[in-house]
Parts: C-alpha cells; structure tokens; sequence
C-alpha cells in the first residue's frame, strides 16, 4: 500500500525592510525573535513548517521564492514583522504558486504611549515603532496582488494573547491540511449509478482536476474473488468486531451474520490492495448471484470502515463520499443523509438513509437489523439503524457547478430525541437552521474559501 503518511508543509516567511538594520539597533534581531514565536505556535503534529526566516530585499525574495518550489510548500504564511516593500514579497508569491496567508500580528495591544514618549533617543522611538509598524505595508502588498488578480487572505491580531486570532490561523491551517489529504486520497468506485438518478452523476474529470483525488475504477467480481478466499478463522475475527462496534438484534440470523463477516473482511483487502481512503458503490447485483451475495451482504463492512475513516457512500454517490470524507478530516464523521419526511405536528424534517453509519455520529451504539428487502434494491440480509446524536449537527453537500467545477451547500441543525421509524436505517429529528455560531460551520465556509483561492491561484499559474 502506499505511503499517505505526507504532512501538509506550510512554508512560513517574515517580511522586512534590510535598510533598518543599521539605523536601528537591535529591531532586526527583535523581529526574528517575533518570527520565532509565530513558527512555535503554528507548530503541530499534523504539519511541518518550512521556515525560510526574515526576508528583507527583493533580491533575497527571488532567492526564498526559488526555496518555496524546490521545499514544495502547499501554503505561503506571510508574517508582516514591521514595513516592507511590497517587492521584497511579490517574487516570493508568484514562484511558491500556492495560497497565500498574509499575518498583520502586532506584538502587543498597543505601544506604551507614556513609556514611548519619556525615550530619551528619537532613533529609539523610531525603532520601537517599527516594531509595532505591521499593519503599515500591508495596504500596500494588498493593493498590489489585487491589481495582479493574485488570492490572499488576511489575518489581523496580536502575536501574544489573543486566542481568537491565532483560532483563525489554526482554522485556515486546519482547511489546508483537509485540501491537502484530498489531494493525496484514492476514490474507489464499484459498479454503477442508480439507474435513474441523474442528479448524482458526476463528472469525474472534475473530481480528479478540483479536488486531486485519484480514482480506482473496481470490478464486483474483484471483491467477490477476494471473499471467496476469506477463512473460517478470518470470518469469526470478524463476527467478534461486528459484536464490539454494533449492538446486534437478537432476531439477527447466524448465517446472515456469518455472510456479512465475509463481505467485510473481504472489503478490508480491497481497501487495502487500492489503497482506498475513500468509496461509493452500488451494483444491482442480477445475473450473477455470487455478486448479489456480495452486494447484499455488505453494509456492517462499510460501516466499519466508515468509522475507521475510510468513509463509503452508497447508491455510487461520489459527491456524498467525497462530503463525508471532508467532514471525517475535521475530525466530525459524516453519514449519507436526505429528507425523509415532514412532521407539521413538531416542526421539523426527518432525515436519513439506508446503507453504512457511522459511530462517531451516533446516538448510542449502531443497530443491527435484518430486513427481509431492500428498499428499491435488490436482496436482502442484514442493515443498520441509528439516529444522530441529539444536539447540534452541520449539514455538508457537495455540488456541482458550472462554472467552478463544485461548491459546498452547508447549514446547520439540531437533530432532536423523539419517535423514529424503526425500518433498519439512519433515521433522525432535524430541525434546520442557519447560523454561524456553530464552529462546524465556520471550519466549513473556512475550507470552501481556501480552497476556492486554492484553486484561483493554481489555475492562473
């Protein structure tokens, strides 16, 4: 299997004026210091910091841009330490090619005023202003890369105390780290569309080009040859599992669970063999009943490996699986979901759908029901019911767009305790709300604008 362990690197510069240096004693070596707070709290287990120090001419700034290619940088954090020339900055950004995050940190809340004015040197005071001057160029760097149509965005706020601003920081961070593991992630899909439903075909040129999402084409007949090799011992491994991740109904026949543990430990050297991190699926399964008792026979497996982030999407939904992919990324977990039903009584909208769960979003452990069909699919055999735990839940789609490829349709709800339709699948109380006070929903609108000027920025080169 392939080596996905890659970590974003998100190269880290300081910007300033080389002139200074010798008119003000000590601000240059201030600075650096400055630089090396701001390169310790960025600092984190999911990502290396590529720090090329303080740049302070263009001249070192055609060097440093030549450094961010070959150290390839995914994101460009720009710390605005006091004022420099918008040139010391430009010829790093147009050779980094990747988005850029410009940091207007001031080193306190404000200068001393009393303080400052009883210095007995007016080149002290200067260089103590200097020191506070980052807010200065940055209209100047603003206006230039506005006028290049060159994406940027900016965070304002202090180095030190000042937990909102450096939550944004971590937030956009956060958001690349996600584009990033797209970028690196393999999309499988097995079989074929619902016949029918032409609002999730998908362009799958768009998915690799937008997204960087590789795409394993699978055969049925492949997981079907896999699970013929499945042992007795593997088997009962994999009943022992399914007892620890679901509860499982007593009306659950043996042979039924027995068929399942087959399917899904075949499932786990599919994964393993494509390197998948992610999959849709959907196969009628007629003609041929061994690939009927595969596909009918596979949704505790999906839904274990949902919970174990490798998220699978029935019904060959491509956008719903890349969806719960990005919401497993932030660290939330996401199930394929639609509108059940209207209740007028208690105002609010059920929603859910068949196929795998996933326990992280669970109100209580995963049931494990059989059914004697499968709704508007073929076969039978054994499905799971959940709700989603009660409180505050973010709604992600993933849609296509005709001018930008996709976009992200995202809302924010409250899934609530009550009656549900026991039919063995996913089936909660939503009421549906717009907000952004739910942090979800912030990391969201944060992911769909970096990688918006991801994109801007890489496709006008």
């Amino acid at each position: 299997m392939k080596n996905k362990q890659r970590k974003l690197r998100a190269g880290l510069i300081g910007i300033g004026l080389k002139a200074y240096w010798e008119q003000f004693e000590g601000l240059e070596h201030r600075l650096r210091e400055y630089l090396d707070v701001v390169d310790d709290k960025l600092k984190s287990d999911s990502r290396s910091i590529v720090n090329f120090g303080l740049i302070d001419s263009p001249q070192k700034a055609i060097e440093t841009g030549h450094a961010c290619r070959e150290q390839d940088i995914d994101i460009l954090l720009v710390y605005v330490t006091t004022y420099a020339l918008s040139s010391t900055l430009l010829p790093i950004i147009l050779r980094a090619k990747t988005p850029v995050l410009l940091l207007n940190l001031q080193p306190n809340a404000a200068i001393d005023y009393t303080a400052f004015n009883r210095m007995e040197s007016r080149t002290a005071m200067t260089g103590e202003w200097l020191a506070f001057c980052s807010a200065c160029p940055v209209p100047e760097i603003a206006n230039v890369l506005t006028r290049l149509s060159v994406p940027f965005h900016q965070v304002t706020g202090m180095l030190h105390n000042d937990p909102a601003c450096w939550d944004e920081i971590e937030q956009w961070l956060r958001s690349a780290e996600v584009v990033h593991a797209l970028n690196h992630s393999t999309l499988g899909l097995m079989g074929h569309y619902y016949s029918g439903m032409l609002d999730i075909a998908t362009d799958l040129a768009q998915v690799s080009g937008r997204f960087g999402i590789h795409i394993e084409m699978l055969e049925v007949d492949e997981l079907s040859g896999i699970r013929r090799q499945i042992t007795e011992d593997a088997i009962y491994a994999k009943m022992l599992k399914f007892s620890q991740f679901f509860m499982i109904e007593e009306d659950c026949p043996e042979d039924e669970l027995k068929r399942a543990a087959r399917t899904a430990a075949a499932l786990d050297q599919l994964v393993e063999r494509h390197g998948l991190d992610l999959m849709a699926y959907y196969y009628k399964g007629t003609g041929v009943a061994e690939n009927e008792d595969t596909m009918s026979s596979i949704i505790l497996g999906t839904s274990i490996l949902t919970g174990n982030h490798i998220p699978v999407a029935g019904e060959y939904e491509v956008k719903n699986a890349i969806a719960m992919k990005i919401l497993d990324l932030l660290g939330a977990g996401g199930s394929f979901t639609e509108y059940y039903a209207m209740d007028f009584n208690d105002d609010l909208v059920l929603m859910g759908h068949d196929g795998p769960g996933h326990p992280g979003i669970a109100q209580g452990r995963i049931r494990v029901r059989p059914l004697r069909v499968y709704h508007g699919k073929v076969g039978s055999g054994l499905s799971v019911e959940m709700s989603v735990k009660h409180g505050p839940v973010t709604l992600l789609s993933v849609v296509e767009d005709k001018e930008r490829g996709f976009r992200f349709l995202v809302a924010q709800g409250e899934s609530l305790s009550g009656e549900i339709l026991e039919i063995g699948n996913t089936n909660s109380r939503h009421i549906i709300v717009q907000s952004d006070s739910d942090i979800r929903l912030v990391r969201l609108r944060r992911l769909q604008a970096y990688w918006e000027f991801r994109l801007q920025r890489l496709h006008r080169g």
